[in-house]
């Protein structure tokens, strides 16, 4: 799989942007501000529908602009499709397929995929829970498309019950009429139906990433593991969850033996369990949506007790981790490496560099072309000022 073109209609910094791609490596040099993450943002934004740099769609489109667009071509084996996007913030965003009529954004999913490597993924090891959630969560996806309409319902459920909680609470607090709660019985089995879904995706996903890991970590830093993933949360095995308030605590589903009708009823237990505590404080404490994923460096947590560099080694093996797993289903993604060389140390740098270099398609961003690996050797474009050129 890769792009061979990429087009932007008032993205970021660009007004209009048309580059030509090819299998490979590509490297995008610039000083920083001049636009060379804008582009991989945009691929990766046709991947997931999202951005990993920002949260909503209201920075990605140009000042002054209504909106965006987003555009690429993508060749997998024989096929060459065309996918676009157009970002509206505050209404609905659009998309297109091979220009066809209007379809759900959802709907592109799946036609290109990436991993991406970035400053920011040292958030995985050292951020919140929810850098990790986000993280299992766009992966799940990329396997199996579909899940982004499991995601969608299992954010509006929860939108819906946690708007009744808070409603029953302020009628406490002031002394209103009391909302009736008796529909939470209901929100309940929503909620853990397709909580239960989610959640064993993840415990899936977990399972098949762990050995790939591991060897990625050893191959990054050799001798310094084993590394593991152990998922926290409502317990595989259907037990009480109990009230975890931070949501770092409470059962460990690592298993990921359990079928989703155990899950389920995991979830739905939980739920009861924690129905007191929840109306004394108007939200949802249990659920995918409060669990983690715990990083171990040994026999200890990575947060907290790995080093920088270790924190690093782990980082960039769950991404490696990640392009394995999906290539090994058949769907080798591009690889997208935005200024993640200048982070890292010379041996770190290197290692990473061969791993990557094989890649049907990597895209690098460098703010100087020593930052970028002598194995890592292609096409090249220079950025400035708003302008994309190839260098001859």
């Amino acid at each position: 799989m890769h792009v061979t073109h990429l087009s932007l209609a008032d993205f970021r910094s660009y007004a209009r942007a048309e580059v030509s791609l090819g299998p490979g490596v590509t490297v995008f040099v610039g000083p920083n501000g001049q636009g060379k993450t804008n582009l991989v943002e945009a691929v990766g934004y046709l991947a997931s529908l999202g951005s990993h740099r920002v949260s909503s769609d209201a920075p990605l489109v140009r000042a002054g602009a209504q909106r965006a667009v987003v555009r690429a071509a993508v060749r997998q084996d024989d096929r060459q499709q065309l996918v676009e996007l157009e970002l509206n913030p505050g209404k609905a965003n659009r998309a297109r397929i091979n220009r066809s009529s209007q379809v759900r954004p959802r709907d592109a999913l799946g036609i290109l995929r990436t991993v991406l490597f970035a400053p920011e993924d040292l958030s995985l090891v050292k951020g919140d829970p929810g850098e990790r959630r986000r993280f299992l969560d766009e992966l799940v996806t990329a396997r199996s498309p579909r899940m982004a309409g499991v995601r969608s319902d299992y954010d509006r459920v929860l939108k819906q019950r946690n708007s009744l909680l808070k409603s029953a609470v302020m009628a406490r607090r002031h002394g209103g009429r009391a909302v009736d709660t008796s529909t939470l019985d209901v929100w309940d089995e929503h909620l853990a139906r397709v909580g239960a879904e989610l959640l064993a995706r993840r415990l899936e996903l977990i399972s098949a990433l762990r050995p790939l890991a591991d060897k990625a970590y050893e191959r990054l830093a050799p001798g310094g593991g084993p590394v593991g993933l152990e998922y926290r949360g409502v317990p595989a095995d259907g037990g009480d969850g109990g009230d975890r308030g931070d949501g770092d605590s409470g059962g460990d589903g690592a298993g990921g033996a359990a079928s989703p009708a155990e899950l389920y009823e995991g979830l739905l237990s939980s739920l009861r369990d924690s129905r007191r505590a929840e109306m004394e404080r108007g939200v949802t404490l249990v659920g995918p949506h409060r669990d983690d994923l715990v990083l171990k460096l040994g026999d200890l947590p990575a947060k907290g007790y790995a080093s920088h560099g270790e924190s690093w080694s782990f980082a960039l093996s769950l991404r490696l981790a990640s392009y394995e797993l999906l290539k090994s289903e058949g769907h080798e993604p591009v690889l997208v490496l935005d200024d993640v060389f200048a982070e890292l140390d010379v041996q770190r740098r290197a290692r990473l560099a061969e791993l990557v270099a094989p890649g049907e398609q990597v895209l690098v961003t460098a703010a100087v072309p020593e930052d970028v690996p002598e194995v890592l050797a292609g096409a090249r474009f220079a950025v400035a000022d708003g302008e994309v050129v190839r260098d001859e």
